[in-house]
């Protein structure tokens, strides 16, 4: 496979790094978004230039390659994004962890059971895990848009819509990555893994960068209305 996708990758992560921490808020109340939001596709440029050099690269029996390195930036890299998101969701107040742990162990459990469909051989074992992966899925999605988006929408104003804009962005984002999965040399084999690589590199651009510019500018909004209002009660 041509590894030029690789690269590409690599350099789009790593100016979009650069960019995202540039322009991101400096209000103190908001600043840790700016900082979610840039180091994520930092960590996706690290796993690219891994997988420019091949390292990671695991061939099974099969003849099928896994880019291992791809799965240790999504177990780290999403878990980032949902902890931002549920802070979000919470209205930045101290009652977030359960909500970031359980989502983020269900997270960390798709990706797991998602490398191990990959890895697996036998059609039956590729398929169980795969929906195994789903069932993780499913629980991030539920705890995202039932208990969080609960609170979140009590709570009510600017927070909340701009909670539900980057929720929704990101849930239709991410549905999409286990269908490329599916349809690609670890799954059905229905795509060719360049096709694949390259599906992939632009969802990765959509989920990490491009969402990370509308999250960052919802925010912003809606921190400002947060403080406008606060000044007009006083």
């Amino acid at each position: 496979m041509d590894p030029t996708v690789f690269l590409v990758g690599f350099a789009i992560m790593s100016v979009s790094s650069l960019a995202l921490y540039a322009k991101g808020s400096k209000q103190p109340e908001i600043r840790h978004h700016t900082y979610f939001h840039a180091v994520v596709p930092f960590i996706a440029a690290t796993a690219y230039l891994a997988m420019w050099f091949g390292v990671g690269d695991i061939t099974t029996p099969d003849g099928v390659t896994t880019l291992s390195a791809r799965y240790v930036d999504w177990s780290i890299t999403t878990p980032i994004l949902l902890t931002g998101l549920v802070m979000l969701g919470l209205h930045e107040r101290g009652r977030s962890a359960g909500f970031i742990v359980s989502t983020i162990v269900l997270d960390v459990m798709m990706i797991v059971t998602g490398l191990i469909s990959a890895l697996s051989t036998t059609p039956d074992a590729k398929l169980a895990w795969f929906l195994w992966s789903c069932v993780a899925f499913a629980g991030v999605l539920y705890n995202l848009w039932v208990p969080v988006r609960s609170i979140s929408a009590a709570e009510g104003g600017q927070m909340a819509s701009a909670y539900t804009k980057n929720l929704t962005f990101l849930s239709v984002i991410w549905f999409l990555y286990p269908i490329v999965f599916a349809i690609g040399p670890e799954g059905f084999k229905s795509i060719t893994a360049l096709a694949s690589a390259w599906a992939i590199l632009a969802l990765d651009v959509i989920a990490k960068v491009i969402y990370a510019f509308s999250s960052a500018s919802n925010i912003e909004k809606a921190e400002q209305d947060r403080v406008g209002t606060v000044r007009s009660v006083q």
